[in-house]
């Protein structure tokens, strides 16, 4: 019954970090992410819960001391506001470009991205929807229950300006 929430964020040299976005699973932990609608930006935290794991997420990065991007993925049990690490991992934003530029001494204030320094956060005026494809139909006999393991075989992307127009065009682009 934990959420599923995931930060990408950002460091540099400079120890200045940010997150670039967060991303909340539709269904439960426990379900591998692989496998799950994923929604960015969240959609169900409150403020606080959102800043509590986003502070985590600058002290993990901070604490890895990874200059570069990398993903943070909690479980946060909805009825408190308790959460565990699920796993950090890099990945991201335009982050081979970003992480090459980190990587040879640049800091984020010093890299544009659309005529902004990329240690400033981005706004999101959108939702983005992942939506993972199952290959059920084509393999009759394989288990169709979801666990921990990975069961899709591909997944879609939409954009919209609300959930509900970016999770109906994920659904439209399945097939």
């Amino acid at each position: 019954g934990y959420k599923e929430i995931e930060y990408e964020v950002m460091r540099d040299a400079n120890d200045t970090a940010i997150t670039i976005c967060n991303m909340e699973n539709i269904d439960p932990v426990g379900i591998h992410t692989g496998d799950s609608i994923v929604i960015a930006p969240s959609q169900t935290l409150t403020n606080k819960e959102y800043q509590l794991l986003r502070d985590s997420a600058l002290k993990i990065i901070r604490a890895l001391k990874i200059e570069g991007g990398c993903n943070v993925q909690f479980a946060l049990d909805p009825l408190s506001f308790q959460y565990f690490l699920i796993e950090a991992n890099p990945r991201g934003y335009p982050i081979a470009r970003v992480s090459a530029k980190i990587s040879v001494g640049l800091h984020l204030d010093e890299i544009p991205i659309a005529n902004t320094p990329a240690s400033f956060e981005p706004t999101l005026d959108y939702v983005v929807t992942k939506m993972p494809r199952f290959p059920f139909d084509k393999f009759a006999d394989a288990n169709n229950h979801l666990s921990t393991q990975m069961k899709a075989t591909g997944e879609v992307m939409s954009v919209g300006r609300t959930l509900e127009e970016s999770l109906l065009k994920a659904i439209r682009s399945l097939e």
